[in-house]
């Protein structure tokens, strides 16, 4: 298959739309149209991990982070990035970073995080805006069933665990035919008015163009009237972190513990313990000093994330245990949480779990 299917499959899940504004996401190395037999998945593109696909044959890296984060003016090999990029290109491999749009996702990195701790409940802890549209749209009475379902079917409607929502307001519409017209109903030059349907659902951004075609193949006039308005709700789909519930209550140490053991690492940075049971959970992948307020405020017990700063550990203030597990750590499930979505989507095609381990940070 083409290297730009795959890709279209990736961004069906994340769309690239949702990475943040600092990111650099998606075909990062490499031609669209090529053919691709099988991909490799990795946390870090390093020089190891293209020797790695070009071993195993692999004309395609799948990476959570992107190799190149701000654009290079020369590609000489001088640093550890262009040699990689001119590794890349020499060996037809191509790079696809999905990072932040992955983060972003209900189900993404944070979530994983907290299905490997059997959290409970898990929800998006910092809920994004500015990623919703209102669709309103108004169709003859007959027809209004027949549109609602074209429109489910292209994903509007979805509100949070709730799917096929919409509000309706009976109407009259009244309209003219032009000459040039070829109307559905009544006859040119004659004024018609028709009982409607004013209809109005909720989109994600990403979804317009489907949502729009869909409207437009199932709606009977020959033009659709339609009004799309932009939304500044909070999304409960979209947004970094996780926040979820422990079965059972655990002490600070023996959370400590457990977390250490799920992780599979030997050390955990953290604030000062104040002797409260752990039960809600917050999570964030990568550096999530930003996530330290709206833990707090959503009553988390304890923050799992990476990079914390010094200055970052006062910010406890005894409400709150913040864990440091490391950002390699922190993330180290992501390349299984992409293989599976892959294998599943497109059961047919070989993806492959990268064997390097890509984590820069070494612990005397």
């Amino acid at each position: 298959m083409k290297i730009n299917e795959i890709t279209k499959v990736l961004e069906q899940w994340a769309p690239l739309s949702n990475a943040e504004e600092f990111d650099n996401v998606g075909l990062l190395v490499g031609n669209p149209h090529a053919d691709c037999t099988k991909a490799l998945i990795t946390l870090d593109t390093t020089e190891a991990v293209v020797d790695e696909a070009i071993r195993e044959g692999c004309e395609l890296i799948i990476s959570f982070h992107p190799i190149i984060f701000s654009g290079l003016k020369k590609i000489t090999g001088k640093t550890y990035v262009e040699r990689i990029v001119l590794k890349a290109i020499k060996n037809d491999v191509a790079i696809y970073a999905i990072h932040t749009a992955l983060d972003n996702h209900k189900f993404g990195v944070s979530h994983q995080m907290g299905i490997e701790l059997g959290l409970k409940k898990q929800q998006v802890l910092i809920p994004k805006k500015d990623t919703l549209l209102k669709l309103t749209t108004y169709v003859p009475n007959k027809d209004a069933n027949k549109v609602l379902e074209a429109l489910h079917d292209a994903g509007a409607g979805s509100i949070g665990n709730y799917n096929a929502c919409s509000f309706t307001t009976d109407g009259v519409g009244r309209f003219t035919p032009g000459e040039q017209s070829n109307p559905s109903l009544g006859a040119k030059g004659v004024t018609q008015e028709v009982e409607e349907q004013q209809l109005h659902l909720i989109l994600q951004k990403d979804q317009e163009k489907q949502v729009l075609t869909a409207l437009q193949k199932a709606h009977p006039y020959e033009v659709v009237a339609y009004e799309i308005s932009d939304l500044n709700n909070e999304n409960q789909d979209i947004g970094m972190g996780s926040i979820g519930v422990l079965e059972s209550p655990m002490n600070e140490t023996d959370f400590l513990n457990y977390v250490k053991k799920q992780f599979n690492t030997s050390h955990i940075r953290h604030s000062k313990l104040s002797g409260k049971k752990i039960s809600k959970i917050a999570l964030l992948g990568g550096s999530g000093s930003f996530a330290i307020g709206a833990a707090k405020s959503q009553g988390a017990d304890v923050l799992i994330t990476a990079d914390l700063k010094y200055h970052n550990f006062f910010e406890a203030e005894n409400k709150i245990l913040l864990a440091d597990v490391g950002h390699y750590e922190s993330e180290q499930f992501t390349n299984k949480l992409i293989a599976s979505y892959l294998t599943k989507k497109m059961p047919n095609f070989a993806c492959i779990l990268s064997q390097e381990i890509t984590n820069p940070v070494n612990h005397f």
